[in-house]
């Protein structure tokens, strides 16, 4: 059932590397008519891409490294063990294009295959950001780990080599602790099966 909302006003109330806008709305309720004005504040940082990036030849993934402002006073602190991302910058590349060139600039690798994922919204409650997921296959038989990332973005990423069961152990004792990368390598585990079989490996 599709219900419907009113914006009655919207404003801008910051502008900087994201940007902040209000809106005053209505919206139907489930028991009936309608609620009273609302003013909620929303944040707009764009959307995103992000690419798991999986060598099934010799069961491993890529994770980068990198300081996250927005997990400052998390456990462990903000250097978060994530996959690669980035923003679609130009409404012009498509989502397959963005996680091409992410792939290459921030791991050095170039995808063999990609597969998607999901799309989801990233916190709905206050910001209209949304990831495209992917799963990337790649030969990770010439990379080496390593410092990288672009220095006009202020990137300082370190690349980590791991095996798949490394990587879900991160995940299982919480040092992967942000969504991407859960939701991916959960992806990855109950999917694998039919990876191997697509790609005519056998399981390990």
């Amino acid at each position: 059932m599709n219900h419907q909302f009113t914006i009655l006003d919207k404003i801008l109330c910051y502008r900087g590397f994201f940007r902040m806008e209000q809106y005053r709305l209505r919206h139907e309720l489930f028991a009936g008519g309608w609620s009273p004005e609302i003013t909620r504040e929303c944040l707009e940082r764009g959307h995103a891409v992000a690419v798991l990036l999986f060598d099934p030849d010799r069961d491993r993934v890529v994770l980068l490294e990198q300081f996250r402002v927005g997990a400052l006073e998390f456990p462990g602190g903000p250097w978060l063990l994530e996959i690669v991302a980035g923003i679609m910058d130009d409404p012009a590349e498509t989502t397959e294009e963005v996680a091409r060139r992410e792939t290459e600039e921030e791991a050095g690798c170039e995808l063999l295959e990609l597969l998607p994922i999901c799309h989801y919204l990233v916190s709905p409650g206050g910001t209209s950001e949304s990831i495209t997921l992917f799963c990337g296959r790649v030969d990770t038989s010439n990379l080496a780990p390593g410092i990288r990332g672009l220095a006009s973005e202020h990137e300082d990423i370190r690349l980590h080599l791991v095996s798949r069961a490394e990587a879900l152990e991160l995940l299982h004792t919480g040092r992967i602790n942000s969504a991407a990368p859960i939701i991916a390598l959960q992806w990855l585990e109950l999917n694998r099966p039919k990876l191997l079989e697509r790609w005519g490996l056998a399981p390990a």
